[in-house]
């Protein structure tokens, strides 16, 4: 079991602060960045901000960053900086993160895949929740590594870092739906060929993979060495790790992304992102939801982050985040924390 720092803002406050550096997570909703609370907090670093393949690349081999060039001019005529999320998911039926010239080539096998859920066990009743790009298909995966060298050439050392969308996909465990040309060794392999290419894309700034759970496996009980093997790789190639939701007292993430999070190698990067719901979660010994503190205790006790990245789910948003930080800064203000 992973230690949770049940840790007070006092507590924190009286040790030297070398926890992690705050983010926004403003997600798509970019615009966001003009928040005069969010500029004015020294605390905050910057923005997480997510970009769509699909909005990044509209036409094959025509790249549309002016979107990226003005957020990261108007952080950086505020002193934020930017990290940068690449998006080749999406979590609703109706909408692809994937240009049209990828679902409509015949080459790229109709470049997405849907996602489903179940009910029960052996792939019964299944619903769509989202659609994927093929990232196991090598003409996909091609398209996706010329972005990333594109987005490298103009970007590198100017963002703060690029996160790589999670690893996590859904298609039922029994094979009857399974896209075509998908297994297990093979969306793994796929998985570590588009993180290094995101690490030769970006040699300077950050890269970081949302490797939070691997089909084909489920931790402890069936480990087929899949998410073991990613966390090993990006240690190999000096890039970073992180997921999608900190949520300390759910035994899936525990035994997942929490612990490989915590047991990564010396000086491998790692960021995490308070995500929708992660604030209205239970803590069992307490029966109450967690706290800010709670969580940023947890990220730099145990997990040793680098990176928070805080979601603007309100009221916690308001009540709580904001508060939090404010008063960490101003109660450990004149320490640096140590870049990685």
């Amino acid at each position: 079991m992973l230690p949770l720092a049940l840790t007070t803002l006092t507590e924190l406050a009286a040790q030297e602060r070398d926890g992690p550096r705050n983010y926004v997570f403003f997600g798509f909703d970019r615009s966001r960045i003009a928040d005069a609370r969010f500029l004015g907090a020294d605390e905050i670093e910057g923005a997480q901000l997510k970009y769509s393949w699909r909005e990044l690349e509209p036409v094959r081999n025509e790249y549309a960053f002016d979107q990226v060039r003005s957020d990261l001019a108007f952080l950086e005529g505020h002193g934020k900086r930017l990290f940068l999320q690449l998006q080749d998911v999406s979590f609703v039926e109706d909408r692809s993160n994937v240009p049209d010239y990828v679902m409509t080539d015949p080459e790229f096998g109709g470049g997405v895949a849907p996602q489903l859920e179940f009910e029960g066990e052996g792939d019964l009743h299944p619903s769509p929740i989202g659609l994927v790009a093929r990232r196991w298909d090598p003409a996909v995966r091609s398209r996706i590594t010329q972005l990333l060298r594109a987005l490298g050439r103009e970007f590198d050392g100017r963002i703060e870092g690029i996160s790589l969308p999670e690893t996590s996909i859904e298609f039922g465990t029994t094979g009857r739906f399974h896209p075509e040309g998908f297994s297990y060794e093979g969306y793994a392999e796929a998985v570590r060929l588009v993180l290094a290419a995101a690490r030769a894309a970006f040699p300077t700034s950050k890269v970081l993979i949302y490797a939070n759970f691997m089909p084909g496996e489920w931790l402890p009980w069936e480990d087929r060495g899949y998410l073991r093997g990613i966390y090993r790789y990006a240690e190999e190639i000096g890039a970073g790790v992180g997921g999608p939701d900190l949520l300390p007292h759910r035994a899936a993430q525990r035994n997942h992304s929490l612990a490989l999070i915590a047991a990564r190698r010396d000086g491998t990067p790692a960021g995490m992102a308070v995500q929708d719901g992660n604030l209205g979660a239970l803590n069992p010994t307490t029966g109450e939801p967690v706290t800010v503190a709670e969580l940023y205790g947890f990220a730099r006790d145990t997990l040793h982050l680098n990176y928070l990245f805080w979601g603007t789910e309100e009221p916690y948003f308001s009540r709580e985040i904001l508060p939090f930080l404010s008063e960490l800064a101003r109660t450990t203000r004149g320490i640096a924390a140590p870049r990685p």
